[in-house]
């Protein structure tokens, strides 16, 4: 069954197919800027995605063939972001974005070609799993313009690029080719320019497939171990007993016998 969501009027667009689910930064002209109503309608987007439409996967692009994100949207930023009490108030939104593509309960794909900046680097190191094109570019341009990026988010870097090669994105602000991003871990994968979309919905197929409370516990415990949060490997550890109760241990076993494809329900 396929569903669509449109929030921020228009420039964030969530599509569910099936299992599948398309989480679309929608503002090709400007590079795929993100406005302050984009940030706020980013954790909605999500939360719809997951539990209205019950997605198994989230696939994050940029709307059309050229850029990811060129990040947040500096022509707000004389209003919006103009002292400390309005940016503040700015970076809390970009915050509660960056925290439901890392919090999100299923696997969030990043699917990045051309340009990555700022914050659309920053929603990428959110994601789970990241694979660009061969001609994405990425950079954190914060310390260029005056800016600290937030601290919460210094962590996805930190966990998705490695101590020094992080360290390197926010000291120089320079940018940062697909194939440096690839050796240093922070992407599985570097594709044709063509290819991109393609290899996404192949890898959310795949994870897709899987059984719902697996991928929950797998991504919870993969937090925990990161994070070093002792209640969230508990947490972790709660769902993935569950998993040895559910319908979905008795259909994964009857399908390896049977030697078929399990047909999971997430129950």
């Amino acid at each position: 069954m396929k569903q669509s969501n449109t929030l921020a009027n228009g420039f964030i667009k969530a599509f569910a197919d099936g299992a599948k689910g398309l989480l679309v930064i929608d503002n090709p002209q400007r590079k795929n800027a993100i406005s302050a109503a984009m940030w706020r309608a980013i954790p909605e987007a999500v939360q719809w995605l997951h539990a209205t439409a019950e997605v198994r996967v989230i696939v994050l692009i940029g709307a059309g063939d050229r850029d990811f994100s060129a990040g947040a949207d500096i022509s707000e930023f004389t209003e919006l972001r103009k002292d400390t009490a309005t940016a503040r108030v700015y970076e809390a939104s970009n915050s509660r974005a960056f925290s439901a593509i890392r919090e999100a309960p299923v696997p969030v794909i990043a699917a990045i070609r051309g340009v990555c900046y700022g914050g659309g680097f920053g929603l990428a190191a959110a994601a789970d799993l990241r694979l660009a094109s061969a001609d994405a570019v990425f950079a954190v341009p914060a310390a260029k313009l005056g800016l600290a990026y937030p601290a919460d988010a210094v962590q996805d870097f930190v966990r998705g690029l490695g101590s020094q090669m992080a360290r390197r994105a926010l000291f120089t602000g320079a940018p940062l080719r697909a194939p440096e991003l690839l050796a240093a871990g922070f992407l599985s994968e570097i594709t044709g320019p063509n290819e991109l979309e393609g290899q996404a919905d192949i890898l959310a197929e795949t994870i897709a497939a899987n059984a719902p409370l697996s991928l929950r516990a797998s991504k919870l415990a993969l937090r925990a171990v990161e994070l070093g949060e002792d209640d969230l490997l508990r947490e972790a550890e709660i769902i993935g007993g569950s998993t040895f109760e559910s319908a979905d241990y008795s259909e994964g076993r009857a399908a390896f016998a049977e030697r078929r494809q399990p047909v999971f329900t997430g129950r």
